[in-house]
């Protein structure tokens, strides 16, 4: 997805989130309140102007406390992409959330995680219908050096669960798109039609047999609503 959209002369900007890669954790620590921040305090320091924002899944999640908390972004954005996201509430309808939060508590999760059997059986669900093994490996190890190096998501898991932007969903202005895998367990449907019925003016596309990871099972609709966005309206910054 990265390289179709340099290829299409698009400004691409990633950054690690706190906790993630070589992002320290900061004083704040890890929540939604201080990872939103991050993502203004980013698009300011680069003067970011006419800007489509893509979050998958928690980054979704960040992107939808960010345009709330943050309402100045909306003049630095032409579109959002909310991808295998949600705005809270995060049990609701996900009982493979439900079950998986208390391994993780406990560091069950994690240790199976390690290790490749576990690996696999706990990765595939978040695949469609027909799971790649290379990418199931890929995600292992990812998570496998986030634990390393970034430690324990498990705040961000559970500020997922106990917090909920359902209402205030219409305060976005933002012209959105949200994409959805229709076999994904993390984060069903049912969340991305309770987000695109509640944003103002959202379009909600399915991806069919794609799982939780959209950003493999689901690049060439990303990169598609992308560019979709990108060109709504004239501007200088592409």
């Amino acid at each position: 997805m990265w390289d179709a959209l340099v290829a299409r002369g698009y400004r691409l900007i990633a950054f690690d989130q706190r906790g993630h890669g070589r992002s320290t954790l900061g004083a704040a620590g890890m929540g939604s309140e201080s990872m939103a921040a991050d993502y203004a305090a980013v698009l300011e320091h680069l003067r970011v102007r006419n800007g489509v924002l893509v979050g998958h899944s928690m980054g979704g999640f960040v992107a939808i406390r960010a345009v709330l908390d943050h309402p100045e972004l909306a003049r630095r954005l032409r579109g959002l992409v909310l991808a295998s996201s949600w705005a809270g509430r995060m049990y609701d309808g996900a009982p493979q959330n439900r079950l998986g939060m208390p391994l993780v508590k406990i560091g069950v999760w994690q240790r199976l995680m390690r290790t490749k059997t576990g690996g696999v059986l706990l990765g595939a669900p978040y695949f469609g219908k027909r799971p790649s093994p290379a990418m199931i490996s890929v995600q292992r190890e990812s998570y496998a050096q986030h634990l390393q190096h970034g430690g324990s998501l498990l705040p961000m898991m559970e500020a997922a669960v106990r917090e909920d932007r359902y209402p205030r969903l219409a305060e976005i202005t933002v012209p959105t798109v949200v994409v959805v895998g229709s076999a994904d367990l993390a984060t069903p449907p049912r969340h991305s039609r309770w987000l695109a019925d509640g944003i103002p003016g959202a379009r909600l596309i399915t991806v069919s047999d794609a799982g939780h990871m959209l950003n493999w099972e689901g690049a060439d609709e990303l990169v598609e609503v992308i560019e979709s966005l990108a060109a709504q309206r004239d501007g200088s910054e592409r």
